[in-house]
């Protein structure tokens, strides 16, 4: 209890406001209304509304005809040939195919939500959002009110052309699958066997010129591909034998590598050859750290111990990056001692 002489009570007590101090007491602040709604020229014109309607399912239908002519230049420029030319057009008609396919999909969205949908504003005043038949109901009543403002159930050529146009667009990415193998053939063996032979050089990517142990430095990284790769012509499997065949090689201390008993043999001089596939879904591993001699994927990230036999330490892959067994010949160059022991690529194609 405060001291009945205490002056700081006192001149609480008799405090007043000065005659010219007003206080203010204001209302709640309240939300800004809505502006007033404004028309679009298809609200006004049915004529404008037709040919919006009009626009919308033309383009959903030129996106099934732009998906059907990326599955027939597919079928036009197989790329089976190993034809330069046959690869640029496939890639080039195949890509516009499949690019206006789904252009045209989402201009025509966008035009229907934009022309035709209903644009009026309303305001949703917060509940509590809990599972209760009225909230159900509720909900069931916003699907049904935004059902009657795009007009998805009354407009029946735009919702078949919509539909018509997202089924057609995955059909190119379906059959691009074929692509993946060739027909008939059994996909491990195609894998298996490559050009890499005993006393087959190694030679540098693209150039084809051989590779003399003493000219690979420590902490390098070459691309590599056998060197009767470069006697062959484009139309006679060039990329098809190099996609199998290429390699990295690498240079590291001797004492450094781990290698196993049986691979002791596989290495020169702390050179060794891995295939550049990855084992994940076959992108090429190019990028090597060679202060912790790893080597990494780009696509998805595999990494691989180059000092541990190429062994997966992070990532998607399943298996070791396949090493080449190499020596050297007689002229200082190197060469391999064997093929691959084990198919190169995915191990998804070693699934049955």
């Amino acid at each position: 209890m405060a001291h009945e002489d205490d002056p700081l009570e006192h001149e609480r007590a008799s405090w007043k406001p000065s005659p010219g101090l007003a206080v203010a007491v204001s209302d709640p602040v309240q939300p800004p209304a809505l502006p007033p709604h404004r028309e679009r020229v298809t609200d006004k014109d049915p004529v404008a509304m037709k040919h919006a309607v009009r626009t919308v399912y033309t383009l959903f239908y030129l996106s099934v005809a732009a998906s059907i002519w990326a599955i027939a230049a597919y079928m036009l420029f197989p790329i089976d040939s190993g034809a330069i030319v046959d690869i640029r057009n496939n890639n080039l008609f195949v890509g516009l195919g499949i690019a206006l396919a789904l252009l045209a999909i989402g201009i025509a969205a966008i035009h229907w939500s934009k022309a035709i949908m209903s644009d009026k504003e309303f305001i949703e005043p917060r509940h509590a959002t809990r599972g209760r038949d009225t909230t159900r109901a509720a909900a069931v009543q916003a699907f049904s009110d935004a059902n009657d403002d795009s007009g998805f159930g009354r407009r029946v050529m735009i919702r078949n052309s919509m539909i018509a146009a997202v089924v057609a667009s995955l059909a190119p990415g379906i059959v691009l699958f074929r692509g993946l193998a060739p027909e008939g053939e059994d996909p491990v063996t195609l894998l298996e066997e490559t050009m890499w032979t005993g006393g087959m050089r190694l030679a540098h990517d693209p150039e084809g010129t051989p590779i003399r142990a003493a000219d690979v430095t420590l902490g390098s990284a070459v691309h590599v591909i056998p060197e009767a790769l470069a006697e062959l012509d484009h139309s006679e499997g060039y990329l098809e034998a190099k996609a199998k065949a290429i390699v990295l090689l690498m240079r590291l201390l001797p004492e450094d590598l781990n290698e196993t008993p049986e691979r002791a043999d596989w290495s020169y001089d702390g050179i060794v050859a891995y295939s550049k596939v990855c084992t994940h879904v076959g992108c090429p591993v190019a990028l090597y750290e060679q202060q912790t001699h790893h080597l990494l994927c780009p696509c998805h990230q595999s990494q691989f111990d180059v000092a541990n036999g190429a062994a997966v330490i992070f990532g998607p892959a399943a298996r070791p990056l396949p090493q080449l067994p190499i020596t050297i010949d007689e002229e200082g160059y190197l060469v391999a001692r064997s093929g691959f022991t084990e198919p190169v690529g995915p191990s998804f194609w070693e699934r049955h």
